[in-house]
């Protein structure tokens, strides 16, 4: 049931991270996203006991499985820290760390060819946990998630004040409170692994609630921390481009007037109207564009704009985040509120 919670919410940040993935240059997180959730899909039980049938019922499922979760906590944690930190040591540390995911690959596949295990289970750790090889197989795995994430958690927690965007620092306290859970999660399974060596299943029963409860703990604040900001980006996105519309129709007349007899270089609005990959905010701005264009080709027609028409145009330039720049021998028609004449 854990597995299927676990496997359920990482898909669900899979397919909040899809609908950027043309926009994103680094597809980090999403591969992370992927990879880690078919981990843990490969290992729910209806699911592992059919595909490890395929392979011969030896556990090599188990080996796959295993392999993908750390091959995924190694993107999640290089698109968390490159996030975070984009300075010129990044890339040093991002052939560190894929140098120490090889090792623990091979690693992992050299224990697992140790471990007696002769028939398919779907609890391989609690009916093989008892061999040194199987505890030393959990042991790579998880010392290597644990060191990622910490490394991770730190970094965010660290760097989460110097973000300019509110959800930016919001994301990042979720990820780090995701990421110290999986700490927990990480030493709770060393301390399982050493249990069932000693023989006391007991302790280790005891002990696998606090698992169970990190584990979706862990992946509940990280798959919300790590789909926070492409879900408020695009909620950003929406919400400009309804502004960049309402403004692109109130400033249509002043448009209209000015650039009424420069027809030759016009945004066709009829045309942009109906094409649905031109964005209203890049139609505003050529629409600034041509209006400052008719005002540096004709001074006189500074003298014509109301106040309404310099308070749109104010509001235009701000939505865009730049000035408009019109010498003063031309016309410094923005730079009086309230005066509508040079």
């Amino acid at each position: 049931m854990i597995q299927d919670i676990a496997a359920a919410v990482i898909w669900c940040l899979a397919l909040c991270l899809l609908p950027d993935l043309k926009r994103r240059k680094d597809k980090s997180i999403l591969v992370a996203a992927l990879t880690i959730a078919t981990a843990l899909t490969l290992n729910i039980d209806r699911i592992y006991v059919a595909g490890d049938r395929v392979l011969g019922s030896r556990n090599f499922l188990d080996l796959i499985a295993n392999i993908f979760m750390v091959v995924g906590i190694y993107f999640l944690s290089r698109a968390i820290l490159r996030a975070a930190d984009v300075s010129e040591t990044a890339d040093a540390h991002n052939r560190v760390g894929l140098s120490a995911l090889g090792v623990v690959v091979g690693a992992l596949i050299v224990s697992f060819s140790l471990v007696d295990a002769p028939r398919t289970s779907t609890s391989f750790m609690r009916d093989f946990g008892s061999q040194w090889p199987a505890a030393a197989y959990s042991g790579v795995q998880f010392l290597y998630i644990g060191v990622v994430v910490a490394t991770t958690g730190i970094t965010c927690f660290r760097f989460r004040s110097v973000m300019a965007r509110p959800y930016f620092r919001v994301a990042f306290v979720f990820i780090g409170v995701g990421c110290a859970l999986a700490v927990v999660m990480v030493l709770t399974v060393l301390g399982m692994d050493v249990l069932h060596l000693m023989g006391d299943l007991e302790a280790m029963t005891r002990l696998s609630y606090v698992y169970d409860a990190a584990v979706v703990g862990a992946m509940v604040f990280l798959c919300v921390g790590l789909a926070l900001p492409p879900v408020a980006r695009r909620l950003e996105r929406r919400a400009d481009a309804r502004s960049a519309a309402i403004l692109v129709e109130r400033l249509a007349g002043l448009w209209e007037r000015s650039t009424s007899r420069r027809s030759e270089i016009r945004l066709d609005l009829a045309q942009t109207a109906i094409d649905r990959h031109d964005a209203p905010r890049r139609r505003l701005h050529r629409m600034l564009v041509e209006i400052q264009d008719a005002l540096f080709v004709d001074p006189h027609l500074a003298q014509s704009l109301s106040q309404n028409d310099l308070d749109v145009l104010r509001e235009a330039e701000q939505h865009l985040g730049a000035r408009l720049a019109v010498p003063e021998h031309r016309g410094p028609w923005l730079s009086r509120k309230g005066d509508s004449h040079p």
